[in-house]
């Protein structure tokens, strides 16, 4: 006797990345089941942005980025899209740094982040560092929409060039708006093209630089105190790493933070995140 199996099903192969460059996007929706249990109905990774679902923890999702292939490349046009619906908690990593590259055709790459959190939803957008490589070209956009009563915590990281090597251009541009008002908007560049990034006005010889956003409805209630970051002047350990833990105009609160290298850029960070848990 013959049994006749369903069909198998075949993941389509990772698009091609042509002479003009590679397109994809990434996508992630979180939504609350009847119990009010965080799900993933849509985990849909393209190119080299592939999707895992790691152990959820604290009672949020978790969504590992992992990349499949090197990226992004210049003439590259990557996206990722989060959605962390109303009552949700959803939580998304990185396996390794990001890692941006020059291409074939001296063309800009785009990366472009999207998160939306819904009401009474939170999300942690936590990716590791950024890294812009010599005779690379990134632009990067993060926007992020959240509701009245939405939680986000944020971290940014970015080196300016791998062990011993000049920078790449970076541009990267964070926009926030709250209830349909912008709660921050800021914008930087570095590297080949941009006046006075170097000097001792803004990175003074530093190559990692770095912030952490948290924002929620806790912070109506009174701002953070504004706390300087690093160890003071004297001590050993942290070089010149240092940073400034400020509240918004608004309810959040924003760590920014300047270092050597990504190892004591991650210790200032992890330091802002003690103190906003405090």
């Amino acid at each position: 006797m013959t049994l006749a199996l369903p069909p198998r099903a075949v993941r389509p192969p990772a698009p091609a990345r042509s002479a003009a460059g590679l397109h994809a996007t990434a996508r992630i929706v979180a939504r609350a089941d009847a119990g009010g249990a965080t799900r993933l109905p849509v985990l849909d990774g393209d190119g080299p942005l592939a999707l895992r679902r790691i152990r959820a923890g604290a009672g949020q999702a978790r969504v590992c980025v992992v990349s499949a292939m090197s990226a992004p490349l210049g003439g590259d046009r990557l996206a990722i899209e989060a959605t962390a619906e109303a009552g949700t908690a959803l939580h998304i990593t990185a396996a390794a740094a990001t890692v941006a590259l020059p291409g074939r055709t001296g063309e800009t790459a785009t990366y472009d982040v999207r998160l939306t959190v819904g009401e009474g939803a939170r999300l942690d957008w936590l990716p590791e560092p950024l890294i812009s490589a010599r005779g690379s070209d990134l632009r990067m956009t993060t926007t992020v929409e959240l509701a009245p009563t939405a939680r986000l915590v944020l971290r940014e990281e970015q080196v300016l060039g791998r062990s011993g090597e000049e920078t790449g251009a970076l541009r990267s541009r964070l926009t926030v708006r709250r209830a349909g008002r912008t709660l921050l908007d800021q914008e930087t560049a570095y590297g080949s093209g941009v006046p006075g990034w170097d000097t001792s006005a803004v990175l003074d010889g530093n190559r990692a630089l770095g912030q952490l956003l948290v924002v929620g409805p806790e912070f109506e209630a009174g701002p953070a105190e504004v706390r300087l970051l690093g160890a003071p002047d004297g001590q050993p350990g942290d070089g010149p790493a240092r940073g400034v833990l400020a509240p918004l105009a608004g309810p959040g609160t924003l760590a920014t933070a300047v270092a050597p290298d990504a190892l004591r850029l991650r210790r200032l960070l992890d330091e802002a995140v003690r103190a906003v848990a405090g």
